[in-house]
């Protein structure tokens, strides 16, 4: 018999079991999550005969649209089946499930990232479809130019960066995150030299910037934002201002497909322009 409900704290034990093996995290990654987002009803499992079988976590965001409106949308994170019970469509029922459980809360949207390339079928088979999109580049040591200026990064709590980042992706179509959200992110950024929510003054305003340290030894800038005349002398200068090591960072100015859109209201579904993209940003990956 198949069961599919929110968790319990009873079902955390075996969650952390599915998310390292799915995953590989290790434990403080997972410990953060459990720390400053998780609580029961955010976490939706299937249960087979008795046993947790499947699972997936959601954020609890908004879709904001210009000209249109704000809308609620479940994102959804760390989908995983257990190894011995892949291959039969256990994902695909909980997915099912989610989205029934989502209608019943009034919430209109479905939002997801797929932890690999090869995922976007398995969620499009599912009902999404491609919508947000990103700017991805990187820069190694060789390409760095240091400046003598003195510019300092300033750190904010996730309550500021929220607030920056709307003012920053105002007239953008793109997901508002809580400031709960932001606190798993802040947590991940600690684990690692260099990472954290940071804003810099620029020549015609200020920039928000999340960076986190990767166990390659990468600085990834996992979003960048700022006006768009600021943009080049921010990358400018990353080198000076954070640690040095390699970079990578990412910006809504761009067309690489990163994240996935599924409505579940007809009207929406119906309406909406699917050659418009949106950006997603902060997917917690």
């Amino acid at each position: 018999m198949i069961q599919i409900r929110t968790s319990c704290p009873e079902d955390v034990p075996r969650q952390r079991e599915l998310w390292q093996l799915a995953f590989g995290d290790d434990g403080a990654y997972v410990d953060n999550f459990y720390h400053t987002y998780y609580k029961p009803e955010r976490m939706l499992l299937l249960e087979e005969d008795g046993v947790v079988q499947a699972m997936t976590a959601w954020f609890d965001t908004d879709f904001v649209v210009p000209g249109r409106g704000r809308y609620r949308a479940a994102y959804l994170y760390a989908v995983a089946t257990h190894p011995k019970a892949r291959g039969r469509g256990l994902a695909g029922q909980l997915l099912a499930g989610a989205d029934q459980m989502f209608q019943g809360w009034n919430i209109p949207a479905v939002t997801t990232v797929p932890a690999e390339p090869s995922l976007h079928r398995f969620f499009e088979r599912n009902g999404f479809r491609e919508c947000f999109v990103d700017g991805q580049f990187s820069a190694s040591r060789e390409d760095w130019v240091i400046h003598p200026e003195m510019e300092v990064l300033e750190r904010l709590s996730p309550e500021e960066y929220r607030k920056l980042r709307e003012r920053l992706l105002a007239g953008v179509a793109h997901i508002d995150l809580p400031p709960e959200a932001l606190s798993y992110q802040e947590g991940a950024c600690a684990l690692l030299p260099g990472g954290g929510l940071y804003t810099l003054e620029t020549p015609h305003g200020r920039a928000a910037l999340c960076a986190e340290g990767m166990e390659c030894g990468e600085l990834l800038v996992k979003e960048l934002l700022c006006l768009p005349e600021d943009l080049d002398w921010v990358l400018e200068r990353l080198p000076s201002l954070l640690p040095k090591w390699s970079f990578a960072w990412r910006t809504p100015r761009g067309a690489n497909p990163f994240g996935m859109l599924k409505w579940l209201d007809p009207e929406m579904e119906r309406s909406w322009d699917w050659s418009s993209t949106a950006y997603l940003g902060l997917a917690f990956d």
